[in-house]
């Protein structure tokens, strides 16, 4: 190696360690589907943090293909910040503008995850679907947190792995979306519809808002969490991103 910035295989495991938690602590996991939707995000993570810290694979393949038209791409840490070199910023890759702009991803990321859940857990207490904060501009806020993240990644340090995985995981996001969806249509019949009939599922639609009612107490089924139980909501519990 170049320096000593590869083969610290503890700082592998502690980094994505680090961020699982950082993740769980903040969404809650409860069901099957919540630890899929874990799942994904941490086998990202897995794959980042073997490049970042273990073996640069992508630089491997990449420099003896573009070696030449690009001599940073090097085995060092400061050759793993890819944008960086293909683009010729020389300064400190950490103050480039892409590693700045994927800590406000990252950061952003983990406060949708976060504020959602309080929206969650408060509706969940009333037996009602939320339909207010992040919840009155999309139904699932907080897989678009967990997508952020990992765009902030991307930004920070993209790898072959990671950006041949992040389509699949936003395929996998939208199936656990639709499949939560599904649910909650059972359950709460057309209080959902309503919701859902103007109320994007990923994308919020700018200067379009329109406040949705609140939907009326439900106390007939208190089975899980899609019913409001007062615990940790699911994904979308209310809307698809938990409840």
């Amino acid at each position: 190696m170049a320096d000593a910035a590869y083969g610290l295989w503890p700082l592998v495991v502690l980094n994505t360690l680090l961020f699982i938690a950082f993740a769980v602590s903040f969404f809650h996991p409860k069901s099957k589907r919540d630890w899929r939707a874990m799942g994904a995000y941490s086998a990202f993570l897995v794959a980042l943090f073997t490049e970042m810290y273990g073996t640069p694979l992508t630089i491997y393949l990449l420099g003896s293909w573009l070696g030449n038209q690009f001599p940073l791409l090097k085995d060092t840490h400061a050759g793993g910040h890819l944008w960086n070199d293909l683009t010729g910023w020389t300064g400190d890759p950490h103050l480039s503008p892409f590693h700045l702009a994927s800590y406000v991803a990252i950061g952003a990321g983990f406060w949708l995850i976060a504020t959602a859940w309080k929206t969650l857990h408060e509706a969940a207490q009333h037996d009602r679907l939320a339909t207010t904060g992040l919840y009155a501009h999309v139904r699932h806020p907080q897989y678009d947190g967990f997508l952020l993240i990992m765009i902030g990644f991307l930004l920070q340090w993209p790898t072959i792995p990671t950006v041949i995985m992040f389509p699949i995981l936003v395929y996998v996001y939208a199936r656990l979306a639709r499949s939560e969806e599904r649910e909650v249509a059972k359950q709460f019949g057309a209080d959902w519809d309503a919701y859902a009939a103007h109320t994007p599922a990923f994308w919020p639609r700018i200067g379009r808002r329109r406040d949705v009612p609140k939907p009326p107490a439900r106390h007939h089924d208190t089975s899980g969490r899609a019913a409001g139980r007062p615990h940790a909501p699911e994904p979308l519990r209310h809307s698809s991103d938990k409840h």
